[in-house]
């Protein structure tokens, strides 16, 4: 597992009403990726993701773009220990 990583994702701009979860969870399933996505209050969204560290990076790059109708400002990007805890990856709705 010294190739399996955790991140974090804090991403910013015109993020929300615009499928940008769905998008992030076809990302992530695509790549084998584990996790979740979900909207902040402020409009941001959150993404916490587990994987190979290489499939995270494609992850990442892709969610600085997004679908078409997001406008991506800013990904704020914190690596962390892999914990094994997700079995898929899904959008979360309510906290």
């Amino acid at each position: 597992m010294a190739n399996k990583q955790r991140v974090h994702i804090i991403v910013s701009g015109r993020v929300q009403g615009v499928f940008f979860r769905d998008f992030t969870r076809q990302q992530a399933n695509n790549l084998g990726i584990t996790g979740w996505v979900k909207n902040l209050p402020d409009g941001k969204v959150q993404i916490v993701a587990e994987g190979d560290k290489d499939k995270l990076l494609q992850l990442i790059e892709a969610v600085k773009v997004g679908p078409s109708s997001a406008k991506v400002k800013d990904c704020q990007i914190k690596w962390l220990e892999f914990s094994g805890e997700f079995r898929d990856f899904e959008i979360i709705y309510w906290d």
